[in-house]
């Protein structure tokens, strides 16, 4: 997995009624675009992520 400043960042649920989330990816601190990633989700809060199989990265919508 490959990520730049902001991209987005999808978390795909894993339960059923619970929503996906996205964020945007504030910092890459691994080489050449690899996690571990800063990333502000929409509820406002920072997190340090290491993806896991339930999450892409997203190109913004005006770089697609």
């Amino acid at each position: 997995m490959k990520a730049a400043v902001g991209d987005q960042l999808h978390v795909h649920s894993k339960h059923v009624d619970e929503a996906d989330q996205t964020g945007e990816i504030l910092e890459v601190r691994g080489a050449d675009g690899a996690p571990p990633y800063l990333v502000r989700f929409k509820d406002g809060h920072q997190s340090l992520v290491y993806p896991g199989g339930d999450c892409e990265v997203e190109k913004p919508a005006a770089q697609q």
